[in-house]
């Protein structure tokens, strides 16, 4: 499972000129599933996003996780993590996990914040064309990935 994760000021997204989405002070993370993710990926990816010390304290320094400023955060699917450009001009896609089982993973990973966290949890359409606006914070931008633990 990776995870790119930004620090913003506001996040939305935009569906067919919609708006499904919108978070003010927070993460925006986009989520790739891939095919060898499993449950234990979730709660792992979870935890490590909601607990990242990377807001400001009082000295300026990054010691305050979103929990700890009571950030909200929206979560957007994103497939192309998993894109691999070693060979050729094109994306190979063979390590992202099929729609299905990224839904059922993409799902779990939500609800999985829903039920632990006291926060604001917004989430992107999953597999839809969506417009993400982004007004970054920072910026910040950090990249997880929970298969590549030290």
């Amino acid at each position: 499972m990776r995870a790119v994760v930004q620090r913003v000021a506001q996040a939305s997204v935009t569906i067919s000129d919609n708006i499904v989405a919108q978070i003010e002070k927070g993460l925006l993370v986009f989520l790739g599933i891939s095919k060898s993710d499993q449950e234990s990926d979730i709660s792992w990816m979870a935890d490590k996003i909601v607990n990242l010390r990377i807001f400001e304290d009082e000295q300026n320094k990054m010691n305050k996780s979103l929990l700890d400023v009571m950030g909200d955060v929206l979560v957007v699917s994103q497939f192309t993590l998993f894109g691999d450009c070693r060979k050729g001009r094109r994306p190979s896609f063979t390590d992202s996990a099929t729609p299905e089982k990224a839904k059922v993973l993409y799902d779990e990973f939500l609800s999985y914040l829903k039920e632990k966290y006291p926060i604001n949890v917004q989430q992107g359409e999953f597999q839809a064309h969506m417009k993400v606006n982004i007004i970054n914070d920072g910026p910040v931008t950090l990249l997880l990935d929970s298969q590549k633990l030290f």
